[in-house]
């Protein structure tokens, strides 16, 4: 190896090399060489930087802090909370691609001419109080908070100075309603996220790019770009959480460039968690973390880190005033869908809609502070477990899996019918011991061989919850 050829590696020091490999393949480095730039980094406490390519990009390391954190709270807010009919989708569905029902509500409640961006001045927020939400969200037992910055409608919650008029502070509630929120959030531990929309359905740049087969980017240069690095420098958000990405590759919305600034030299560079819509075809094969598509239940155990976002309102994920009560998940469905999709190595972001005057409508609130409650007995084999080796089984009673090193936790998803379980995936020792969350003693329990074991259970404590909890310790 040429003293010379590994003098280049000085460059890791202003920061205009590609990556490690890269430079020594480059250069025609040996293996010790490459070696040898690795090591000089780490001494030198210089972190390898991230090329805008899918390659670099998703090497990058998930914060741990998402996987520990399993539960989250999604928030879509925004001008579409103020007709609250249909959808957060409500502006397309009446002038982009028109359904009836939402043409037939315009026609019947506002005068010819009405513009969606009349409703504006009535999103106004007024009740709007961040520490009670946050209180809320606390209490719900979630770990992190999404809101929504910006949907396809367009409308920031934050003044945006490339939203001229067509933002939270310079109408509506005349409020940072991003900055507010996220104050609160913090003071309370929360990490907080933000959701951000990459296209507007009729904004013009986005329609003449669009107009192209999307060979121009006016819309991403001069709106897109300059307000993703407005909102990650002014509110250095834990989480991006990017949608909207379906009509036109990564390459048209320059994807890779901005994540490569995100994670080489943005204020939140080491910290930050993405998702994968980042263009067509992107989901579910690059990013951070993979959302795949709403409501998304694998049926089996992923080999990424992934998350299913869905929504306590079945038919949207934005306030609506005509919903009812048969139409919103119920509290034991939550917790099964939070129980089977942490068992399959998944976080959980669980959506509600406030009112366009900035409440969290009561029935929501109920739904979060029951998780909580259940979340304060059994968060233990929630928060920062992993997948078992076997993630469900289907016994005496159907069963799911979750891990902490030689603890393993067995939720129960419907009443034991009788007093005793079977489960023949663990393997036991004599230092094995049961225990139900919540309940003071520990629980009797034999050995099944050649695996296995057989539980007696307190029937008594199977009537107050919707999942219970076995703790097994020392098992493999």
């Amino acid at each position: 190896m040429k003293r010379e050829a590994c003098q280049s590696s000085r460059d890791l020091y202003d920061g205009r090399f590609i990556s490690l490999s890269r430079r020594c393949k480059m250069s025609g480095f040996s293996t010790k060489c490459m070696l040898f730039l690795v090591a000089l980094t780490s001494l030198s406490g210089v972190a390898a930087r991230y090329t805008p390519d899918w390659d670099s990009l998703d090497s990058r390391p998930l914060p741990s802090w998402y996987d520990e954190a399993k539960f989250g709270i999604f928030v879509h807010w925004g001008v579409f909370a103020v007709p609250g009919f249909a959808s957060e989708w409500f502006w397309w569905h009446w002038q982009g691609e028109p359904i009836k029902t939402c043409v037939e509500f315009m026609k019947k409640n506002y005068p010819p001419g009405f513009s969606y961006p009349e409703f504006a001045p009535d999103f106004r927020a007024q009740f709007f109080d961040p520490d009670q939400w946050a209180e809320v969200f606390e209490a719900s037992g979630a770990k992190y908070v999404v809101l929504t910055s910006k949907h396809h409608e367009g409308f920031t919650t934050w003044g945006s100075p490339h939203s001229w008029n067509w933002n939270s502070v310079d109408t509506g509630p005349h409020r940072d309603l991003v900055g507010d929120l996220g104050v609160a959030v913090r003071k309370r531990s929360l990490h907080y996220g933000l959701y951000n929309s990459l296209y507007e359905w009729f904004h013009p740049l986005y329609l003449a790019d669009k107009k192209t087969g999307f060979k121009t980017q006016e819309f991403v240069s001069t709106k897109l770009m300059p307000e993703l690095h407005d909102l990650v420098t002014r509110y250095k958000p834990d989480l991006i959480w990017s949608d909207g990405d379906w009509e036109a590759p990564d390459s048209y919305w320059n994807s890779t460039e901005f994540l490569a600034w995100l994670y080489n030299d943005s204020p939140v560079k080491d910290s930050v968690v993405t998702n994968d819509r980042w263009g067509a075809g992107c989901s579910c094969k690059h990013g951070g973390y993979f959302n795949c598509e709403d409501k998304y239940t694998p049926g089996h155990l992923p080999k990424h880190k992934w998350e299913k976002c869905t929504s306590v309102d079945i038919f949207s994920w934005g306030y609506r005033r005509t919903m009812h009560l048969t139409e919103l998940l119920d509290l034991p469905s939550i917790i099964k869908d939070l129980v089977v999709t942490v068992a399959l190595g998944g976080n959980y972001l669980l959506n509600v809609g406030p009112t366009a005057e900035g409440t969290i409508p009561v029935v929501f609130e109920e739904r979060l502070r029951g998780v909580g409650d259940w979340l304060r007995v059994n968060g233990e084999a929630v928060y920062a477990s992993r997948p078992w080796r076997v993630q469900t089984e289907n016994g005496t009673v159907p069963v799911w899996y979750t891990s902490k090193g030689s603890r393993v936790y067995t939720f129960l998803l419907t009443r034991p019918p009788k007093p005793t379980l079977e489960m023949l995936a663990p393997i036991t020792s004599p230092l094995t011991t049961v225990t139900l969350l919540g309940y003071p003693a520990p629980l009797k329990w034999s050995p099944i061989q050649p695996a296995g074991l057989t539980v007696m259970l307190p029937l008594e404590s199977f009537f107050d919850s919707h999942v219970w909890t076995l703790r097994l310790d020392n098992v493999l």
